[in-house]
């Protein structure tokens, strides 16, 4: 079989799912479930559909499209904010969006007019974190203005966390956001389907209360894929973190020295490295690099040590592990490793 190549387990993809809808479903709590780390995979989406989720969510409409084309039939979330530009196909690939400025909502407003559809919107709130978000005192004027809008039907609010600034989902943000999404019901009679918390950086919050307030959807991809919590990067109980396995071949393998010799400049990647001198040892290159996946995001399943890597190759020293020229090598891969992966067209992706 050909490497690079990322073996994905859809039985423990599968399980990871059936337990966090359980887990969350016994609060109250309905998942969106982001494919963005999976690039829109159809079969991996057909997979969660299968596993009871209801609203698919993606960053790329590209990816909301993919997953359209191949036959797919759901409620469809883009992952905000909008951009003005792609107003007409976030409307068409899209029934959800999530919004914080007013003029790409009144241009989806225009594009859902044009196309004789009803865009619908969830309204996001800053609460720390510094990403998306419309400042809680703004909030009313928004909701005002929104309400105007005809091809437009605002559903919800929601916010993010744990994402750009690391700020985490706690007692006091979640009850804000509860406690505004009741003001605004009141205040404009209107009944929000969501009052979406964030993603799955919410576990350990809602592994901590009774009561999730009016918190009643999250986004989840990383837990689903990676079957942790994204805070700590701790496996949550019961679920698999090896779902996905990438697989290199080793295509050269020597002893070298430790130490590069002659004069110094940048490397491929525009740094200067730093080494340490431990003689002569056994190095082996992998047929694939940063071009496919970042180094610093695999953990090799055999006890080797990742030295370094170009575009193109990764330098190992394997130790006593027994390899050879042809081996191949197994790695475990962090959230950002899985994204790269799956988006390199040079990496197989192999079903198992």
């Amino acid at each position: 079989m050909s490497t690079p190549r990322l073996e994905i387990d859809l039985k423990k993809i599968a399980h990871n799912l059936k337990t966090l809808i359980a887990i969350y479903g016994a609060k109250g709590v309905s998942i969106s479930a982001v494919t963005k780390v999976v690039c829109g995979n159809v079969s991996i989406a057909k997979l969660l559909l299968e596993g009871g989720i209801t609203t698919l969510a993606d960053s790329k409409i590209d990816n909301l499209k993919k997953m359209a084309d191949g036959g797919l039939r759901c409620q469809f979330l883009l992952l905000g904010p909008p951009m003005l530009s792609e107003a007409e196909m976030v409307v068409k690939y899209a029934d959800i969006s999530l919004n914080s400025e007013i003029s790409v909502i009144r241009e989806l407003s225009e594009s859902a007019i044009r196309q004789r559809l009803i865009h619908k919107i969830i309204l996001m709130v800053e609460y720390g974190d510094l990403r998306e978000g419309i400042m809680p005192d703004d909030l009313e004027n928004i909701v005002e203005q929104v309400l105007q809008l005809k091809g437009i039907k605002l559903i919800g609010i929601g916010t993010n966390l744990a994402c750009f600034g690391g700020v985490q989902p706690d007692q006091e943000n979640m009850g804000l956001l509860s406690n505004l999404s009741t003001v605004i019901e009141k205040k404009f009679n209107v009944n929000f389907q969501f009052v979406s918390g964030g993603n799955s950086a919410n576990y350990q919050w809602l592994s901590n209360v009774n009561d999730s307030g009016r918190i009643n959807n999250l986004r989840i991809g990383e837990s689903i894929f990676l079957g942790c919590e994204t805070l700590k990067r701790e496996q949550i109980p019961g679920l698999f973190t090896d779902a996905f396995t990438l697989v290199s071949e080793v295509t050269e393998l020597k002893s070298k020295p430790s130490m590069p010799y002659g004069i110094m400049g940048q490397n491929a990647l525009g740094k200067i490295p730093e080494f340490y001198d431990n003689g002569i040892g056994s190095r082996a290159i992998l047929g694939m690099g940063h071009q496919d996946v970042p180094c610093s995001g695999l953990s090799p399943e055999l006890k080797i040590t990742i030295l370094g890597g170009s575009s193109d190759h990764m330098i190992i020293n394997p130790q006593e592990s027994g390899l050879k020229v042809g081996s191949e090598v197994r790695f475990n891969l962090t959230y950002a490793a899985l994204l790269s992966a799956m988006t390199s067209p040079y990496v197989t992706k192999v079903n198992t």
